[in-house]
């Protein structure tokens, strides 16, 4: 990614165990799934320099990264059929979001197989589908690997994305992931989840009071 700052993360033994019992994880979870479970660890190589490059926790976008396709080892029914057990109501037929679902089920989940990691990965990973306003750090650095991470195809909207990281600041490489990924669901034909207006809403607002 063209402007990134090459640095490397320095993780404590505890730290580095507990990424290396993630990746073991996620890697027999997904193991049905090979092009998901190469996508999962591209995101959390991704998350890890973007987390660097942006000033952010790389453990905790690691760790974010690795999980945050937890849910996909189910199939579209298992999925919709979870986030109805858990009450997630988005307001639709759930059948019309299920792409939104697997970061909405694994934050609600995960955290009790998974209790040394804080709520803000759980956050990032909920919202890494659809946005929310606000965004944190975490949450845009996560949202923007799961974008451009390098398995990607090479996307006009996608090539510029990952052209602005070191550029840009990390509040607009997320705008501009978040932007290009409306665009591609209306390019293609696909059902646009009202939420998504909403949250595009809220943060053109943010931006425009912020003089962006």
């Amino acid at each position: 990614m063209r402007g990134e700052t090459r640095l490397v993360a320095a993780y404590s033994p505890e730290q580095r165990s507990l990424l290396d019992r993630l990746r073991a994880d996620v890697t027999e979870h997904l193991s049905a799934k090979p092009r998901r479970l190469a996508h999962s660890i591209s995101v959390a190589d991704t998350a890890e320099r973007l987390a660097l490059t942006y000033g952010v926790d790389p453990f905790l976008a690691r760790a974010a990264g690795l999980l945050h396709d937890w849910e996909k080892a189910s199939s579209v029914p298992e999925q919709v059929a979870r986030a109805r057990e858990l009450g997630i109501d988005l307001g639709v037929d759930l059948e019309l979001v299920h792409p939104l679902l697997h970061g909405m089920i694994a934050a609600r989940t995960l955290p009790s197989r998974y209790p040394e990691l804080p709520p803000e990965v759980w956050r990032a990973i909920e919202v890494h589908t659809m946005a929310a306003a606000p965004m944190g750090p975490l949450d845009q650095v996560l949202f923007v690997a799961d974008g451009i991470e390098p398995l990607r195809p090479d996307t006009p909207g996608i090539l510029r994305t990952r052209s602005l990281v070191g550029e840009a600041s990390l509040d607009d490489l997320f705008w501009a992931s978040f932007v290009g990924g409306i665009v591609y669901v209306l390019e293609g034909g696909r059902y646009l989840y009202p939420g998504t207006v909403d949250v595009y809403n809220s943060l053109a607002a943010e931006r425009a009071a912020n003089g962006r």
